[in-house]
Protein backbone atom coordinates (compact mmCIF):
# COMPACT_ATOMS: atom_id res chain seq x y z
CA UNK A 1 0.00 0.00 0.00
CA UNK A 2 1.36 3.20 -0.63
CA UNK A 3 0.42 6.53 0.90
CA UNK A 4 0.57 9.80 -1.71
CA UNK A 5 0.46 13.36 0.24
CA UNK A 6 0.36 15.42 -2.79
CA UNK A 7 -1.92 15.61 -6.03
CA UNK A 8 0.69 15.71 -8.38
CA UNK A 9 2.40 12.70 -6.92
CA UNK A 10 -0.72 11.10 -7.03
CA UNK A 11 -1.01 12.07 -10.95
CA UNK A 12 2.18 10.59 -11.77
CA UNK A 13 1.07 7.57 -10.34
CA UNK A 14 -2.35 7.58 -11.66
CA UNK A 15 -0.67 8.01 -15.26
CA UNK A 16 0.64 4.55 -14.87
CA UNK A 17 -1.87 2.47 -13.58
CA UNK A 18 -3.84 0.03 -15.47
CA UNK A 19 -7.79 -1.12 -15.42
CA UNK A 20 -10.52 0.21 -13.53
CA UNK A 21 -10.22 2.21 -10.33
CA UNK A 22 -12.44 2.19 -7.16
CA UNK A 23 -12.49 5.18 -5.00
CA UNK A 24 -14.13 5.58 -1.45
CA UNK A 25 -13.56 8.97 0.08
CA UNK A 26 -13.44 9.60 3.51
CA UNK A 27 -13.28 11.71 6.51
CA UNK A 28 -11.16 9.19 8.46
CA UNK A 29 -11.62 6.97 11.40
CA UNK A 30 -12.99 4.18 9.78
CA UNK A 31 -15.54 2.06 11.33
CA UNK A 32 -17.01 -1.61 9.75
CA UNK A 33 -19.09 0.52 6.80
CA UNK A 34 -16.24 2.21 5.94
CA UNK A 35 -14.09 -0.88 5.64
CA UNK A 36 -17.54 -2.41 3.70
CA UNK A 37 -17.25 0.15 1.14
CA UNK A 38 -13.46 -0.42 0.54
CA UNK A 39 -14.66 -4.58 0.17
CA UNK A 40 -16.43 -3.58 -2.57
CA UNK A 41 -14.29 -1.47 -4.44
CA UNK A 42 -11.74 -4.44 -3.84
CA UNK A 43 -13.97 -6.70 -5.66
CA UNK A 44 -15.18 -4.52 -8.37
CA UNK A 45 -11.90 -2.50 -9.37
CA UNK A 46 -8.01 -3.84 -10.32
CA UNK A 47 -7.21 -0.62 -8.60
CA UNK A 48 -8.50 0.44 -5.31
CA UNK A 49 -8.02 4.47 -3.93
CA UNK A 50 -9.44 5.64 -0.69
CA UNK A 51 -9.21 9.29 0.12
CA UNK A 52 -8.76 10.68 4.02
CA UNK A 53 -9.37 13.93 4.33
CA UNK A 54 -11.43 15.86 7.20
CA UNK A 55 -12.74 18.51 5.28
CA UNK A 56 -13.15 22.05 6.63
CA UNK A 57 -15.77 23.34 4.28
CA UNK A 58 -18.07 20.98 4.97
CA UNK A 59 -18.47 21.68 8.61
CA UNK A 60 -20.78 24.86 10.09
CA UNK A 61 -20.24 27.23 12.83
CA UNK A 62 -20.01 25.89 15.87
CA UNK A 63 -19.88 21.95 14.42
CA UNK A 64 -17.30 19.17 15.24
CA UNK A 65 -14.53 20.22 12.91
CA UNK A 66 -12.05 20.73 15.31
CA UNK A 67 -13.08 17.70 17.72
CA UNK A 68 -13.91 15.59 14.80
CA UNK A 69 -11.88 11.86 15.56
CA UNK A 70 -8.56 11.17 14.06
CA UNK A 71 -6.39 8.22 14.59
CA UNK A 72 -4.52 7.80 11.04
CA UNK A 73 -2.27 5.77 11.79
CA UNK A 74 -5.03 3.33 13.16
CA UNK A 75 -6.14 4.40 9.47
CA UNK A 76 -3.60 2.96 7.66
CA UNK A 77 -3.43 -0.26 9.49
CA UNK A 78 -7.25 -0.99 8.48
CA UNK A 79 -6.96 -0.29 5.04
CA UNK A 80 -3.39 -1.76 4.43
CA UNK A 81 -5.24 -5.09 5.70
CA UNK A 82 -8.15 -4.68 3.72
CA UNK A 83 -5.33 -4.85 0.70
CA UNK A 84 -5.99 -0.95 -0.38
CA UNK A 85 -3.75 0.05 -3.28
CA UNK A 86 -3.15 3.62 -2.56
CA UNK A 87 -4.24 5.97 0.11
CA UNK A 88 -4.70 9.48 -0.62
CA UNK A 89 -3.67 11.57 2.51
CA UNK A 90 -3.90 15.44 1.82
CA UNK A 91 -3.96 18.28 3.82
CA UNK A 92 -6.27 21.26 3.74
CA UNK A 93 -3.76 23.62 2.18
CA UNK A 94 -3.21 21.09 -0.55
CA UNK A 95 -6.96 21.21 -1.05
CA UNK A 96 -7.39 24.18 -0.51
CA UNK A 97 -4.64 26.43 -1.38
CA UNK A 98 -4.06 29.84 -1.28
CA UNK A 99 -6.67 31.86 -3.61
CA UNK A 100 -8.79 29.07 -3.75
CA UNK A 101 -12.13 30.15 -4.69
CA UNK A 102 -14.13 27.61 -7.01
CA UNK A 103 -17.04 25.77 -5.91
CA UNK A 104 -19.55 23.41 -6.91
CA UNK A 105 -23.43 23.69 -5.44
CA UNK A 106 -26.05 21.43 -6.28
CA UNK A 107 -29.69 23.25 -6.01
CA UNK A 108 -33.02 21.96 -5.45
CA UNK A 109 -32.28 18.33 -3.63
CA UNK A 110 -29.94 20.28 -0.81
CA UNK A 111 -31.94 22.58 0.58
CA UNK A 112 -34.49 19.63 2.57
CA UNK A 113 -32.91 17.44 5.35
CA UNK A 114 -29.47 18.28 6.08
CA UNK A 115 -29.05 21.45 3.87
CA UNK A 116 -31.77 23.28 5.41
CA UNK A 117 -30.38 22.58 9.05
CA UNK A 118 -26.84 22.56 7.82
CA UNK A 119 -26.65 25.52 5.61
CA UNK A 120 -23.94 25.20 3.35
CA UNK A 121 -22.87 22.01 3.88
CA UNK A 122 -23.55 20.03 0.69
CA UNK A 123 -22.09 23.18 -0.79
CA UNK A 124 -18.37 22.09 1.17
CA UNK A 125 -19.14 18.09 0.40
CA UNK A 126 -19.68 18.64 -3.43
CA UNK A 127 -16.55 20.67 -3.95
CA UNK A 128 -14.37 18.59 -2.33
CA UNK A 129 -15.75 15.13 -3.98
CA UNK A 130 -15.74 17.24 -7.31
CA UNK A 131 -11.74 17.90 -6.60
CA UNK A 132 -11.31 14.10 -5.30
CA UNK A 133 -12.87 12.83 -8.78
CA UNK A 134 -10.70 15.11 -11.12
CA UNK A 135 -7.69 14.18 -9.08
CA UNK A 136 -8.39 10.74 -8.80
CA UNK A 137 -9.83 9.77 -11.69
CA UNK A 138 -12.25 6.95 -10.69
CA UNK A 139 -14.23 4.53 -13.07
CA UNK A 140 -16.15 3.68 -9.66
CA UNK A 141 -17.17 5.62 -6.48
CA UNK A 142 -18.26 3.85 -3.22
CA UNK A 143 -21.04 5.63 -0.93
CA UNK A 144 -23.08 4.36 2.20
CA UNK A 145 -26.75 4.26 2.27
CA UNK A 146 -26.31 6.03 5.87
CA UNK A 147 -26.06 9.04 3.77
CA UNK A 148 -28.60 8.91 1.98
CA UNK A 149 -29.16 12.39 1.15
CA UNK A 150 -25.43 12.83 0.44
CA UNK A 151 -25.56 9.58 -2.23
CA UNK A 152 -28.47 11.31 -4.04
CA UNK A 153 -26.68 14.99 -4.35
CA UNK A 154 -23.33 12.89 -5.62
CA UNK A 155 -25.59 11.18 -8.17
CA UNK A 156 -27.40 14.45 -9.25
CA UNK A 157 -23.59 16.28 -9.46
CA UNK A 158 -22.55 13.34 -11.33
CA UNK A 159 -25.45 12.76 -13.79
CA UNK A 160 -25.55 16.80 -14.16
CA UNK A 161 -21.54 17.46 -15.13
CA UNK A 162 -21.43 14.53 -17.29
CA UNK A 163 -18.51 12.78 -15.03
CA UNK A 164 -17.90 9.60 -16.40
CA UNK A 165 -18.11 7.34 -12.98
CA UNK A 166 -20.37 4.84 -11.63
CA UNK A 167 -22.11 6.08 -8.18
CA UNK A 168 -21.81 2.49 -6.14
CA UNK A 169 -24.47 2.92 -3.19
CA UNK A 170 -23.42 0.37 -0.28
CA UNK A 171 -26.24 -1.10 2.47
CA UNK A 172 -25.57 0.77 5.77
CA UNK A 173 -23.54 -1.50 8.14
CA UNK A 174 -25.05 -1.72 11.62
CA UNK A 175 -24.22 -3.03 14.84
CA UNK A 176 -25.49 -6.22 16.29
CA UNK A 177 -28.21 -4.11 17.70
CA UNK A 178 -28.73 -1.93 15.22
CA UNK A 179 -27.03 1.18 15.63
CA UNK A 180 -25.71 2.53 12.23
CA UNK A 181 -22.17 2.67 12.01
CA UNK A 182 -20.90 6.32 12.31
CA UNK A 183 -17.58 8.27 13.23
CA UNK A 184 -19.40 10.09 16.05
CA UNK A 185 -20.69 6.92 17.72
CA UNK A 186 -17.06 7.55 19.35
CA UNK A 187 -18.67 10.95 21.12
CA UNK A 188 -21.57 8.93 23.12
CA UNK A 189 -21.29 7.39 26.60
CA UNK A 190 -22.84 4.43 27.67
CA UNK A 191 -25.77 6.07 28.45
CA UNK A 192 -26.03 7.78 25.77
CA UNK A 193 -25.30 5.05 23.60
CA UNK A 194 -28.37 3.03 25.09
CA UNK A 195 -30.38 6.03 24.04
CA UNK A 196 -29.42 5.95 20.19
CA UNK A 197 -30.68 2.96 19.59
CA UNK A 198 -34.15 5.00 19.25
CA UNK A 199 -33.24 5.86 15.89
CA UNK A 200 -33.36 2.41 14.69
CA UNK A 201 -36.12 1.40 16.44
CA UNK A 202 -38.49 4.39 15.49
CA UNK A 203 -37.06 3.46 11.60
CA UNK A 204 -38.22 -0.05 12.42
CA UNK A 205 -41.61 1.65 14.01
CA UNK A 206 -41.95 3.23 10.30
CA UNK A 207 -41.28 -0.36 8.63
CA UNK A 208 -44.06 -2.13 10.75
CA UNK A 209 -46.81 0.37 10.03
CA UNK A 210 -46.23 0.39 6.49
CA UNK A 211 -46.75 -3.58 6.56
CA UNK A 212 -49.77 -3.30 8.15
CA UNK A 213 -51.13 -0.71 5.43
CA UNK A 214 -50.47 2.30 6.82
CA UNK A 215 -49.71 5.07 4.00
CA UNK A 216 -50.40 8.16 5.95
CA UNK A 217 -46.85 10.22 5.97
CA UNK A 218 -48.31 12.39 8.33
CA UNK A 219 -49.49 9.48 10.97
CA UNK A 220 -46.00 7.40 10.71
CA UNK A 221 -44.01 10.81 11.40
CA UNK A 222 -46.31 11.57 14.47
CA UNK A 223 -45.87 7.44 16.19
CA UNK A 224 -42.45 7.91 15.45
CA UNK A 225 -41.96 11.20 16.61
CA UNK A 226 -43.88 10.14 20.07
CA UNK A 227 -41.98 7.01 20.10
CA UNK A 228 -38.37 9.25 20.11
CA UNK A 229 -40.31 11.61 22.34
CA UNK A 230 -40.18 8.80 25.22
CA UNK A 231 -36.50 8.65 25.47
CA UNK A 232 -35.04 11.24 27.64
CA UNK A 233 -31.86 11.83 25.86
CA UNK A 234 -33.34 12.29 22.53
CA UNK A 235 -34.04 15.73 20.71
CA UNK A 236 -35.14 15.59 17.56
CA UNK A 237 -33.81 17.55 14.88
CA UNK A 238 -36.07 16.27 11.99
CA UNK A 239 -37.93 13.02 11.08
CA UNK A 240 -38.69 13.05 7.11
CA UNK A 241 -40.75 11.43 4.86
CA UNK A 242 -40.03 12.26 1.63
CA UNK A 243 -39.90 10.80 -2.69
CA UNK A 244 -37.09 8.57 -2.88
CA UNK A 245 -35.98 11.20 -6.38
CA UNK A 246 -36.36 14.85 -5.16
CA UNK A 247 -36.39 14.58 -1.58
CA UNK A 248 -39.60 16.45 -1.00
CA UNK A 249 -42.25 15.22 1.55
CA UNK A 250 -45.10 13.30 0.64
CA UNK A 251 -48.15 12.66 2.47
CA UNK A 252 -48.84 9.23 1.06
CA UNK A 253 -46.25 6.47 0.89
CA UNK A 254 -48.08 4.96 -2.46
CA UNK A 255 -43.95 4.81 -4.09
CA UNK A 256 -40.93 3.95 -2.91
CA UNK A 257 -40.22 6.69 0.06
CA UNK A 258 -37.06 7.43 1.79
CA UNK A 259 -37.86 7.48 6.07
CA UNK A 260 -34.76 9.32 7.58
CA UNK A 261 -34.24 11.55 10.62
CA UNK A 262 -31.52 12.84 12.73
CA UNK A 263 -31.81 12.97 16.13
CA UNK A 264 -29.40 14.96 19.11
CA UNK A 265 -28.44 12.48 21.63
CA UNK A 266 -26.73 14.40 24.28
CA UNK A 267 -24.50 16.56 22.20
CA UNK A 268 -23.99 14.19 19.31
CA UNK A 269 -25.99 14.84 15.86
CA UNK A 270 -26.83 11.36 14.46
CA UNK A 271 -28.84 9.97 11.32
CA UNK A 272 -30.38 6.96 10.03
CA UNK A 273 -32.71 6.20 7.37
CA UNK A 274 -34.51 3.56 5.70
CA UNK A 275 -36.34 2.92 2.16
CA UNK A 276 -39.93 1.95 2.54
CA UNK A 277 -41.27 0.61 -1.00
CA UNK A 278 -40.42 -1.72 -3.91
CA UNK A 279 -36.58 -0.80 -3.83
CA UNK A 280 -36.29 -0.91 0.08
CA UNK A 281 -32.18 -1.02 0.89
CA UNK A 282 -30.71 -4.08 3.14
CA UNK A 283 -28.67 -3.15 5.99
CA UNK A 284 -25.53 -5.61 6.69
CA UNK A 285 -24.89 -6.29 10.66
CA UNK A 286 -21.54 -6.94 11.43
Amino acid sequence: MRTITRVSEYREARNRLDGTVGFVPTMGYLHEGHLELVRWARRENNTVVVSIFVNPTQFGPGEDFERYPRDPERDLALLEKEQVDIVLYLQPGEMYPTGFNTWVEVLGITEQLEGKVRPGHFKGVTSVVAKLFNIVRPQCTYFGQKDAQQVAVIQKMVSDLNMDLKVVVVPTVREPDGLAMSSRNTYLNQGERQAALILWRSLNLARDLHSGGECGAEAIRQQMESMIGQELLAEIVYVSIADLTNLQEVDSIDKPCLVSLAVRIGRTRLIDNIVLGDQETPTIMS
